[in-house]
């Protein structure tokens, strides 16, 4: 069998580990409903399970150390519901008032268009992106995704369940197997810790930016200045890009309810505000947490909001860490590909030995 895979030619051998890795997420994308709630199951007991082993190095029981990972884990998850239900019922109920400003919006901006020469082709796509029917379009699929994630929400609570258990389990592996599965626990105990250090850092800016905001668009008198904030604030775990999808709707919401003056200063405040801490300030946190690259955290969300959909854009750099330590960590001829995708720890355990 060494001779063989001794013969394959390297172009070969690529060919097979790319099909191989298709075939692979193709899987993953046809079963993403069931991969996007399991996965935020994964992150949740990760971030949970500390509470465990404190527990149980008080002298509880093992089981009374598992109850506790699952409620800390409960806690998360409520609030988080919470967050979202508050943000996005305050949304349609924002957005369906503020039904006619939008429509007038949308006949000012086609005007406009229409008098700067532009196409009417044109213009009226790019005016159809305002209108009524997009917007209500919008909040249906709102409602509906509401619905999905209600359903999704479901299987991550028994997930939790099933893996809080499993956990104390499993944290007895090296005291059955021995010194042979220590690399292996070694591997997972650092990527466990890469995922909480991340969260951790994303969490407290997220925190930071959403009082900015909020702070801002109250003094602006934009409406629903707390909603901005709940989305700044989830947004933020959205890497290199959240602080878009964050900025539009309090600029649009605040040309609709004010003026184009108070719009401006929306952006130019986020602009500031979030752009310092999250494109300047945060990233290097970050890279120092987990040791990932800018390049390969903004590929990460593109690449899995592509496999598994909009629960990748908040995976994603937990799960680039995960491939990463199932691929390259426990293989030493792989270090020069860590250090490229931003593990500086390779380069050092390596001179080390």
């Amino acid at each position: 069998m060494a001779t063989e895979r001794a013969t394959i030619p390297p172009a070969i051998r690529i060919l097979l580990v790319l099909a191989a890795g298709v075939i692979t997420l193709v899987g993953l994308w046809l079963a993403r409903g069931l991969v996007g709630p399991l996965a935020i199951a994964a992150v949740i007991v990760i971030i949970c399970y500390p509470l465990g082993p404190a527990i149980a190095r008080a002298g509880a029981p093992r089981w009374v150390g598992s109850t506790g990972v699952i409620l800390l884990a409960y806690v998360v998850l409520a609030v988080l519901a919470l967050l979202l239900t508050f943000a996005i019922t305050e949304f349609v109920r924002l957005v369906t008032d503020l039904m006619p400003q939008l429509t007038r919006i949308t006949q000012d901006v086609y005007a406009w268009l229409g008098d700067l020469g532009v196409d009417g082709v044109i213009g009226s796509q790019i005016s159809a992106v305002f209108s009524t029917s997009r917007i209500v379009s919008f909040i249906t699929s709102l409602s509906s995704g509401v619905m999905g994630v209600a359903m999704a929400m479901f299987f991550i609570l028994a997930y939790v369940i099933f893996m809080s258990i499993d956990a104390a389990r499993y944290s007895r592996a090296e005291q059955i197997f021995g010194e042979q599965i220590r690399p292996v626990i070694d591997r997972m105990r650092s990527y466990c810790a890469s995922v909480r250090r991340y969260f951790v850092v994303n969490a407290t800016f997220g925190v930071l930016v959403a009082v900015v905001d909020t702070v801002a668009l109250y003094i602006l008198d934009v409406p629903a200045p707390l909603v901005w904030g709940v989305l700044s604030f989830v947004t933020n775990f959205v890497p290199n890009i959240g602080f878009v999808l964050g900025l539009v709707p309090p600029a649009v919401i605040a040309l609709v309810t004010n003026d184009w003056v108070t719009a401006v200063i929306v952006v130019i405040v986020y602009i500031v505000a979030n752009v310092t801490l999250q494109v300047l300030v945060q990233p290097k946190f970050i890279s120092d947490a987990v040791g990932i690259t800018l390049t390969l955290s903004f590929f990460s969300v593109v690449f899995w909001t592509f496999v598994i959909g909009p629960l990748g854009a908040i995976l994603a750099v937990p799960l680039t860490l995960l491939v990463r330590a199932l691929l390259l960590e426990g293989d030493p001829s792989s270090t020069w590909l860590r250090w490229l995708s931003g593990d500086d720890d390779a380069v050092r355990k390596k001179r080390a030995h």
